[in-house]
């Protein structure tokens, strides 16, 4: 499997947003996780369509959009024309409307990308895998960084590795999100994510291209 890691701007200075981005691409990252939060579907807001713009011409890496918001599919257009490479949004929020939204993201020219929270069982995601470009196993409780690893996530990432096979898309995209660190990634991996999702590991790193190369195995 390609192993890629997207290193989570939750973490960067946000006073030298732009530098921190090119130095992520410097150091071998292959995606930039946008965490974009609503203050409704979590508690925080962080930034939206604004910030992705404004970093878009720092970095050629692609842009990974995690829309922590009710209602993403009105914010669909928006990050399109900010720059987004990858819009992801959360089954949570869409419900039954998933696999629509997923399609409607794909229609703009956007990877799409289907999330589920730590409380929603895997299966949730296996009808957006027919669809979707990747889906997100969020190993901790969305909005805040620093958090610990929910060892559970493993199986949900078993799990969708199995179906990704029998579904006949063996090398399916699947991101993994929180609390990964340089000593349970094996394990992530192992499970059959390829798209590490790192924060805090990445930015409290005095060498981030080594911990970047590190983390890829």
């Amino acid at each position: 499997m390609n192993i890629k890691i997207a290193p989570s701007i939750l973490s960067a200075d946000f006073s030298k947003l732009g530098e921190e981005v090119a130095l992520l691409e410097r150091c071998g990252a292959d995606l930039i996780h946008c965490d974009v939060m609503d203050g409704n579907f979590v508690p925080p807001i962080t930034f939206g369509a604004q910030t992705v713009r404004a970093i878009r011409p720092h970095t050629r890496l692609p842009l990974d959009c995690h829309l922590m918001t009710l209602y993403p599919e009105t914010h669909i257009e928006d990050f399109v024309k900010a720059g987004a490479d990858i819009i992801s949004v959360h089954v949570e929020a869409c419900g039954e409307n998933t696999p629509a939204v997923l399609q409607t993201i794909q229609s703009r020219g956007v990877k799409a990308c289907a999330v589920l929270n730590p409380e929603t069982g895997a299966e949730a995601l296996f009808p957006a895998m027919e669809i979707a470009d990747m889906v997100l196993v969020m190993s901790v409780h969305p909005g805040w960084g620093g958090q610990k690893f929910i060892a559970e996530s493993l199986e949900k990432i078993r799990a969708l590795r199995a179906r990704a096979v029998k579904i006949g898309r063996p090398d399916f995209d699947i991101e993994v999100d929180g609390g990964i660190t340089g000593e349970n990634v094996k394990e992530v991996i192992a499970a059959g994510a390829n798209v590490i999702v790192a924060g805090s590991a990445i930015f409290s790193s005095s060498d981030k291209k080594a911990t970047i190369s590190r983390m890829r195995g």
